[in-house]
């Protein structure tokens, strides 16, 4: 699928984590009750000292897509953290994906839980 320009939104054109299947075939999707509790806890504990708290975005098994050139190419880390954008999409909205080239801004950190 090739991007238009300007690039359409995400929510028009890219699928959610809900539309799409695990990226390893073999990965039954059911997580220990400690996948739930670790991010719980980096969400609470991720506080940027030079951010407000509307200025900086986390999330938790959201899709993540990270190249303009392979727009169906994502990754589903178990959490990441972005500086510098808002929780909301488009300042209203739950975001139900991140791509980084419509927003500008790759995350700062993101981390796979074994």
């Amino acid at each position: 699928m090739i991007q238009s320009n300007p690039p359409l939104p995400p929510k028009e054109l890219l699928p959610t984590m809900y539309d799409l299947p695990s990226e390893t075939l073999e990965d039954p999707g059911l997580p220990d009750e400690f996948h739930l509790i670790q991010p719980d806890l980096l969400r609470l504990t991720f506080c940027p000292p030079d951010y407000p708290e509307k200025r900086f975005f986390v999330a938790s098994d959201l899709n993540l897509y990270y190249d303009p050139r392979h727009p169906q190419w994502y990754k589903r880390p178990d959490w990441f953290g972005v500086l510098g954008v808002s929780r909301l999409y488009e300042e209203k909205d739950l975001r139900l994906s991140y791509v980084t080239w419509q927003e500008g801004v790759n995350p700062f950190v993101a981390i796979e839980l074994i």
